[in-house]
């Protein structure tokens, strides 16, 4: 049984593709503790937009969304091949398994340190390694929890909103339902997120959100767009990994799950 499993090429990509995608997600959120300047990344002043009577306002980004249009990648590659079950199912494992990681990071802030354990690097700038262990793994619960929302409530949206589309233009226009999908989940998920973690956890005004929230989305809009011709890319290496006839095969079983 195992052997043939190991055989099957439609059966490798797909643990292949779980298994990146909760990679991909549990990284995302262990680095999303640290904001950059998108902006000084690439050389330039921050903005300083002004929207909803916000002032200020530039790209300050969490780390996370380095990674995150990879996920709505894959979920429309998976979702073409394997349909919205198999999305639902690797999204459902991806929060299981980020919950899990959370409440082992909580454990280990929590545990006592071994005695002989360096308690400081002050020469590398670590004055203290418990604080610093406790700021990088002890993100706040309502960030956690903003995030794990959002992240499940985009990725069915994303499948809704693909299978429609496709269902609409059979199998043309690959770039509209997958474009289209991200742009529609990446919107709520902006907003979600920003909601729970600091509407909710931090008394942020909506005027705050919404502005903030319309920033990030314009970076998530325009990474979308440009990593539409990884879609075309992704599709042509596994039309030769599994075979034309097998990937037609693929596709048609993914529209009646």
């Amino acid at each position: 049984m195992i052997q043939q499993i190991l055989k099957d090429r439609p059966t490798k990509l797909f643990i292949g593709f779980a298994a990146f995608f909760v990679a991909n997600a549990l990284i995302a959120e262990c680095i999303g503790g640290k904001i950059f300047s998108l902006e000084k990344l690439f050389g330039f002043d921050p903005v300083n937009l002004t929207l909803f009577g916000q002032s200020g306002l530039s790209f300050s980004l969490t780390c996370g969304v380095l990674l995150w249009p990879l996920e709505f990648v894959m979920t429309d590659i998976v979702n073409e091949y394997y349909g919205p079950k198999a999305v639902k199912r690797i999204s459902y494992t991806a929060v299981a398994l980020i919950s899990y990681a959370f409440i082992m990071f909580y454990a280990s802030i929590h545990i006592p340190y071994a005695d002989w354990w360096p308690a400081s690097k002050a020469n590398q700038g670590v004055p203290d390694m418990q604080v610093a262990f406790n700021g990088i793994f002890g993100q706040g619960m309502w960030i956690i929890l903003g995030s794990l929302v959002a992240f499940l409530v985009s990725q069915v949206v994303d499948v809704f909103v693909f299978q429609r589309i496709k269902r609409a233009t059979g199998e043309k226009k690959v770039w509209l339902r997958a474009t289209g999908s991200t742009l529609v989940s990446q919107l709520i998920d902006s907003f979600i997120v920003l909601t729970i973690a600091f509407k909710l956890g931090s008394n942020w005004t909506w005027a705050q959100v919404i502005a903030v929230g319309c920033v990030n989305y314009m970076y998530k809009f325009t990474i979308a767009i440009l990593l539409t011709p990884l879609i075309y890319f992704a599709e042509a290496r596994i039309e030769k990994y599994v075979g034309k006839e097998t990937a037609i095969k693929m596709k048609k079983a993914a529209m009646e799950r």
